[in-house]
């Protein structure tokens, strides 16, 4: 009713006839009784009476002391269940508040994911020029360009990077020590019956093997993303450590994107055996990924927040909880929600990049706001606005002396 229109014309097309309008006198004398409408024992004064005296046998049945136990259930089935939602709401909006630390801004270990168009031939020299602009002056120093998916046997086509010679060329040229890092990801059969299997050694192999061959393309590094990746999944602790053999032998930097870290102990397990989707890892998993790579980049988005102040104080306590969980050897870089797309998991108008940076400032002050190796990565360039990206490089991401006036 919000856009002015009567009630009438709000109600369904099968109940407008019986309903007059408001100004509308008593029924006609020929006209069939109405109920509700209509005069006689039907009258809205009679209808009122009797909604008063069902309302005080409600009350009666209410004050029976043989209910007394099952209200007392009730009531604290109710309690157990908002007590905690709202005291989690009042604790993620105090995260949310207070000041930044001094310092708390970009130390030039940002990043961004890029998508496939780059590789594929959809993107072209006036693409790379744009995006040379938006990205020249910040912090970023990584592209995460999309080079896969992996077949789910591991291996990948050459076909799917086809354009990488173009596109190597054209940021080393435009932007000089940024470097690009091949985005390997495929569905893992973790949750479902098709997928990659990380149990099987030979996918692994050839996912090694998928590795090579990339960095034999020219790559600066590789970034992989598998998802959904169970925490204490020992099978993909067991590829970092083959891949990562390799990466340190051409001294290029392997990175993942990462689940998130239980906001509350052990609650991947409760989400794990109450949906068979265990979304977030244990913060000593994180711990245990984080040390066999170079980089580890949280996918801090994807909460279900419905409003920007308490998203904003979920990514400041992922960010403390990481920052606990990482090496000081290992790049850290926060996920900023640079996509509008709005379904049960994401709400647009929440999860922005906006709250994102406030949060994780808010989280470095916190937990270690003297640490160099940490950064944000935006997520994704061909969803992101303009706005996105002035909302990075204003309030995060300018390199010292960049700062817009």
């Amino acid at each position: 009713m919000g856009n002015g229109d009567s009630e009438q014309d709000e109600a369904p097309a099968d109940l407008r006839a019986s309903v007059p309008p408001r100004d509308a006198g008593p029924a006609e004398p020929d006209e069939p009784a109405r109920a509700g409408w209509s005069g006689g024992a039907r009258s809205p004064e009679g209808a009122g009476r009797r909604l008063r005296a069902a309302g005080r046998a409600v009350a009666r049945r209410w004050r029976d002391p043989r209910l007394r136990w099952p209200k007392r259930i009730a009531l604290g089935l109710a309690l157990t269940l908002t007590v905690p939602v709202i005291s989690a709401g009042i604790a993620l909006r105090l995260l949310y508040a207070g000041d930044y630390q001094p310092g708390t801004l970009t130390r030039g270990r940002d990043a961004a994911w890029l998508g496939h168009a780059w590789l594929d031939g959809r993107k072209d020299e006036r693409d790379l020029t744009a995006l040379a602009r938006r990205v020249r002056g910040t912090g970023i120093r990584d592209l995460y360009v999309h080079a896969g998916p992996l077949e789910h046997d591991g291996s990948l086509p050459a076909a799917r990077y086809r354009g990488s010679d173009w596109f190597l060329a054209a940021v080393r040229r435009e932007l000089p020590g940024v470097r690009v890092q091949a985005w390997l990801g495929d569905v893992l059969a973790t949750e479902g019956p098709e997928g990659l299997r990380l149990t099987d050694r030979h996918t692994r192999r050839r996912v090694v093997a998928s590795t090579r061959r990339i960095l034999d393309a020219g790559f600066d590094g590789v970034h992989f993303d598998l998802e959904p990746l169970h925490s204490g999944d020992r099978d993909y602790l067991s590829l970092l450590e083959e891949v990562r053999a390799i990466t340190r032998a051409r001294e290029v930097p392997l990175s993942v994107a990462a689940h998130m870290i239980d906001p509350l102990p052990s609650l991947h397990e409760v989400g794990g055996f109450l949906t068979g989707h265990p979304k977030w890892w244990s913060q000593a998993y994180f711990g245990q990924v984080a040390r066999r790579v170079d980089q580890i980049a949280v996918m801090s988005y994807d909460t279900a927040m419905p409003l920007e102040s308490l998203y904003g104080g979920y990514v400041a306590r992922q960010t403390t909880l990481a920052l606990e969980a990482t090496p000081r050897s290992t790049d850290l870089l926060m996920g900023l929600p640079a996509f509008h797309t709005d379904d049960p998991g994401h709400h647009a108008s929440a999860e922005t990049v906006r709250a994102a940076v406030r949060g994780v400032r808010l989280g470095l002050g916190r937990g270690d706001p003297t640490r160099q190796r940490f950064g944000v990565a935006l997520y994704v360039d061909y969803a992101a606005t303009d706005g996105d990206w002035d909302t990075y490089r204003d309030n995060w991401g300018c390199r010292t002396g960049a700062r817009r006036a």
